[in-house]
This record gives structure tokens, sequence and C-alpha cells, in this order.
């Protein structure tokens, strides 16, 4: 019912910076709060900032002051504008947005921070 395709990641310099992009198509008239989360494996899938339709935005302590999230509504799309980028930083991106019955999960794009 709704699909999200996460994009934007690659490899960066400790210090460099990337956008992500979480574009959701179906019916996305169901979607408020969209999240970004990443997942480093052996390490648990953490929450890293989400946004709500209206703007309200929420930042892990971890990557506050370092990382925006936005949202284009017309477009459906949310971005996560990463600076300051430490190896610590490094996993698999995934966007996630809920809607009544379920949550709905993107593919993930990897970020790669370079010491």
């Amino acid at each position: 019912q709704v699909q999200l395709v996460e994009s934007g990641g690659g490899l960066v310099q400790t210090g460099g910076s990337l956008r992500l992009s979480c574009r959701a198509s179906g019916r996305t008239f169901m979607i408020n709060t969209i999240g970004w989360y990443r997942q480093a494996p052996p390490k648990q899938r953490e929450s890293v900032a989400n946004i709500s339709r209206s703007g309200i935005t929420n930042y892990a302590d971890s990557v506050k002051g370092r990382f925006t999230i936005s949202r284009d509504n017309a477009k459906n799309t949310v971005y996560l504008q990463m600076n300051s980028l430490n190896p610590e930083d490094t996993a698999v991106y995934y966007c996630k947005t809920r809607s009544p019955g379920r949550d709905y999960w993107g593919q993930g794009t990897q970020v790669t921070v370079s010491s």
C-alpha cells in the first residue's frame, strides 16, 4: 500500500556530507511521520531522526547538531542531510513510516565513512 525508496548513500571521508532521500508512493495519504533508521551489523537497528507531516522533528543524541531531517510533502519525499560524518555513522540507512495496521520500510541505502 505504501512503498518507500531510499537513495543518496555512498562513500565519503570523515568530515564529509551526504544527503539521503526517501521517496514514498502508493497510499501516501496515510503517511504522517516518516523516520530514518540505521543498522551496522551486528548492532541493532536504531532510530536516527523522524519528522511529522507538520514538520516536528526528533533526533538521536548521536546525530544532533550534525544531521537535519526535512520533508517536501508535495513530492512525498523526506531528506536527511548528514554533515560532519564520522566512521561511527557507517551503516545501512532505512526510512520507515507507519499507517494503520503496519509499518513500511524502504530497502536501505549504504553510507560508508572512511577514516
